[in-house]
């Protein structure tokens, strides 16, 4: 096969679901957060014995986080996380536009 034959598919703005994951809604939003949470430790200089610290957390859980590896973390447990770097959190709950049928969960600014 040619690459002028390889036939390409535009995914979503949300990999996991693309995967067909059935909490694919979930899974991005804790992505979001690791990766606020990843990019906070490094901007703060710590290195991951001290952000767990921090966190009240082990490093291996630190390593988890910062590796992507978020199966036994709540979005909850990120969040406060990311409270004890210093970060503020909001939620914020509106109407989704008419063009969705259902909402979506997104992390804004880091």
């Amino acid at each position: 096969m040619s690459n002028s034959d390889a036939k390409v598919t535009r995914g979503s703005d949300n990999v996991f679901a693309d995967l067909g994951l059935a909490n694919a809604a979930e899974e991005a939003l804790k992505a979001d957060l690791a990766i606020s949470i990843r990019q906070t430790i490094q901007k703060k200089g710590l290195t991951q014995a001290q952000a767990a610290e921090l966190l009240g957390e082990s490093q291996p859980n630190v390593s988890m986080i910062v590796g992507g590896k978020l199966w036994p973390f709540s979005t909850e447990r990120l969040m406060k996380h990311l409270t004890a770097l210093g970060k503020d959190v909001e939620l914020r709950i509106k109407d989704a536009p008419k063009s969705r049928s259902r909402g979506h969960l997104k992390v804004v600014g880091g």
